[in-house]
């Protein structure tokens, strides 16, 4: 794959453990596993593989059990997504730890390792250059969780692995989206018919196991609830993220700030292609550094003002504004909402149930780049590209355009 480094080799395999009875399912899993429960009109496991397809993998094992004709009578071969779907079935008293075993002869000396119950917004790019970076065995992604499974000690490896979590102060928990190197994960095993998570305390224990932290929510259909809330945030959304002062309005001079309504003078060219998108049924979402609050630059109720009357007009120009997230923090301050930390974006996803992979930031700024990278979003970058000089390449934005209009049908065809 292109964006890796030479000396860096991306898998090309996905190992997805799909065969328990989905117990806190039922009974909607009484004649469905659990991965085909239905999200959107597709089986949640259809946006698993779609996701890793979209990164460049496109080689499945699948480990099934419970049900397992029903996986494979859907999906097949996986030829009519581009896929290609192999099958490792066992009896449904196997535990994990078995499946993989079984399935041995099957998977790649480097590979990933995923639960078909929970989804990540993640970077294979990222999970790959640290996974190399630091000689791991097993690179798990985690997440932060009050009752979690698992910590970590200052270099970064995992110190706990507890899956009865009954231990306390253990405020990570593994999501899947694990990378393996599959000599030493099979040198780990005591004996086959094991759960997975033995596996991984043995190789804790020999301090075999980094931990790579995933920002932003983590979904998962692992019971109603969250099930609901997973096929909410799946589901597409025309919605577009967007900077304020540069992209929509005309910047202050430098060192200044836009502290009255009568002073917010429209970018002409942008706010037309903001009005051409909304036809086609996209909202926006505005994302703000407005640092002048906390140098006493700006009132904050003069702020509020700006803000309602902007969102009010253009409104009446058929445009809808769903929130405006702003920071009103010095860049002192080391805050996690300033851009280009992502803090921001990742606030919207939370509120809005918004893919952020699935969307675009469009701004002005090489901050504005750097903080949809760390997000997982693309970016699109209104100004001449050789402001970008300083950006490091992971982070330059898809296009790069004079405004917005211009691009609109670019951005057509990436919601498309």
């Amino acid at each position: 794959m292109s964006f890796y480094s030479s000396n860096v080799v991306a898998p090309k395999q996905a190992v997805i453990l799909c065969g328990g009875l989905g117990t806190r399912l039922k009974p909607f899993t009484n004649h469905l596993p659990k991965p085909m429960v239905d999200c959107n009109g597709h089986p949640f496991l259809f946006y698993l593989m779609e996701q890793l397809k979209e990164q460049g993998i496109s080689r499945f094992l699948l480990l099934t059990g419970y049900l397992s004709y029903k996986i494979k009578d859907f999906f097949g071969d996986g030829s009519n997504w581009g896929w290609n779907i192999k099958y490792s079935e066992g009896p449904i008293s196997w535990d994990t730890g078995r499946r993989l075993w079984e399935a041995k002869d099957y998977i790649d000396e480097s590979f990933m390792i995923l639960y078909s119950d929970n989804f990540i917004p993640f970077s294979l790019e990222k999970l790959v250059l640290f996974h190399k970076e630091h000689s791991a065995s097993l690179t798990l992604s985690i997440a932060r969780k009050k009752s979690g499974n698992i910590s970590i000690n200052n270099d970064g490896f995992v110190e706990v692995y507890d899956n009865s979590r009954n231990k306390k102060d253990l405020g990570f928990v593994e999501i899947g989206y694990m990378l393996a190197n599959k000599n030493e994960i099979f040198e780990s095993f005591e004996y086959k018919n094991c759960n997975f998570s033995d596996v991984i305390k043995n190789l804790v224990s020999y301090n075999k196991v980094r931990a790579f932290f995933q920002d932003g929510d983590y979904h998962s259909i692992s019971d109603p609830e969250r099930w609901s809330i997973t096929a909410k945030y799946l589901l597409k959304k025309k919605i577009i993220l967007i900077d304020r002062d540069g992209v929509i309005n005309e910047k202050a001079p430098r060192g200044e700030y836009i502290s009255k309504w009568e002073d917010f003078k429209y970018i002409r060219e942008n706010v037309e292609g903001m009005e051409i998108l909304a036809k086609s049924g996209f909202s926006f979402i505005i994302v703000t550094n407005q640092a002048g609050l906390a140098r006493k630059m700006i009132d904050e109720n003069d702020l509020n003002v700006i803000h309602k009357n902007l969102v009010a007009d253009l409104k009446k120009r058929g445009i809808k504004i769903l929130k405006i997230y702003m920071c009103p923090h010095h860049w002192d301050e080391n805050c996690k909402c300033r851009k280009p930390k992502p803090g921001m974006l990742f606030e919207a996803s939370t509120d809005l149930f918004l893919r952020l992979d699935k969307t675009i930031f469009v701004g002005d700024d090489m901050r504005d780049c750097e903080a949809a990278y760390l997000a997982g979003c693309k970016s699109i970058f209104l100004g001449k590209e050789s402001l970008l000089s300083g950006l490091k390449s992971a982070a330059k934005p898809m296009i790069c355009s004079e405004t917005l209009k211009e691009v609109v049908p670019e951005i057509l065809e990436f919601f498309n």
